[in-house]
């Protein structure tokens, strides 16, 4: 086990907690991430667990390869570490994506003799979620904008009916 520390005074230390490198066989932190061994909960095996610094929840857990002596977990390295910091980041980019594409959808439509973009962006707050809906001209200008509910359903139907009625409130379910 190696730790990384530097003889700093109590305001500059608690400052640079977060930045202590820790390498102990199985607890690593570093770089931001800490890499966690722990017993698997659901075999005798074990497990690993990837946690960014200042999130409550694991952004990766996995399973992790048993010792040599078939009993304990197999230490962290270096080479593991970087491996792990690489996957979990890549995990909570596809996270991003995938939220952001649940809250910005976007489809091209024929409508009126011309293309258009519709575009729906969900604004997610806690009490009073909404939904913005536009659409766009060929040229990329925003001829309309229309507050709607964040749960709107975006077809090719119902953009194209939207605009083919003036770009009036659309009827929703509930409504």
């Amino acid at each position: 086990m190696t730790t990384d520390t530097h003889p700093l005074s109590a305001p500059e230390s608690a400052a640079a907690d977060a930045s202590v490198a820790i390498r102990e066989d199985r607890l690593w932190h570093d770089a931001g991430w800490m890499a966690r061994v722990i017993k698997n909960e659901d075999d005798d095996g074990w497990a690993v667990e990837m946690l960014q610094d200042g999130e409550p929840e694991p952004a990766l857990v996995g399973p992790w390869t048993m010792g040599r002596d078939k009993k304990n977990p197999k230490p962290l390295d270096q080479a593991a570490f970087n491996t792990l910091v690489k996957t979990a980041s890549e995990v909570l980019l596809r996270h991003q994506q995938q939220r952001h594409a649940a809250l910005h959808k976007r489809l091209t439509v024929f409508a009126l003799d011309r293309q258009w973009e519709v575009r729906l962006d969900i604004v997610p707050d806690d009490y009073e979620p909404y939904a913005l809906l536009s659409a766009f001209d060929e040229a990329g200008d925003e001829l309309a904008q229309l507050r709607v509910r964040p749960d709107f359903r975006l077809t090719s139907a119902s953009a194209t009916a939207w605009i083919t009625d003036d770009f009036r409130r659309p009827r929703q379910e509930g409504e």
